[in-house]
């Protein structure tokens, strides 16, 4: 990848809430990418071209956790079939998981220890990210990098989320469930 198309998806790219994935991920390189929302799967294919740009002898593994078919009708979805197809085509060996984030991590988080890179998109249903929170650290190493997309003012925007705010979620969690 030049420096035009990465000067493009840093600083220009829409939506602009992407841009600090890109710009953290020409920074890092990663090895092992999960997402939480796949959408319409236009974020992952810059990703892998990014990713795969900046190690092309470095195989990259991706797992897209999203409800796919089971989206509630409205929000912008792709199907299961769609989605491998589109990412199929790309050099990064891709997993694709139907489900909302607790149950899909409750069945999968032991076998995606290792990971580099946690996007979770702002379209996931908080009460299942909720439960999911404490089956992240499993996943992560010192070095993992959570970006957490939150919505401020009906304009998204992804932020990394670092270890101590991860142990907060997990602890209002804990607490939550404790006194129900």
């Amino acid at each position: 990848m030049g420096v035009v198309k990465f000067s493009y998806l840093a600083y220009l790219s829409q939506p602009a809430s992407d841009r600090p994935i890109y710009k953290w991920l020409n920074q890092h390189p990663v090895s092992k990418i999960v997402e939480l929302g796949v959408g319409d799967a236009v974020r992952t294919r810059r990703i892998f071209e990014l990713a795969v740009a900046i190690q092309p002898n470095n195989p990259i593994q991706y797992t897209g956790i999203d409800l796919f078919e089971a989206r509630p009708s409205g929000q912008e979805h792709l199907t299961l079939k769609t989605a491998y197809r589109l990412l199929r085509a790309l050099p990064v060996r891709s997993r694709l998981v139907p489900g909302d984030p607790y149950t899909a991590l409750a069945r999968i988080a032991n076998e995606l220890t290792g990971t580099d890179l946690l996007i979770i998109a702002s379209d996931q249903d908080p009460e299942q990210l909720k439960r999911a929170w404490p089956l992240v650290p499993r996943m992560l190493h010192p070095t993992s990098q959570i970006f957490l997309e939150r919505v401020a003012k009906k304009q998204p925007h992804f932020q990394p989320l670092s270890q101590t705010e991860l142990a907060k979620l997990i602890d209002t969690t804990r607490r939550q469930d404790r006194a129900a």
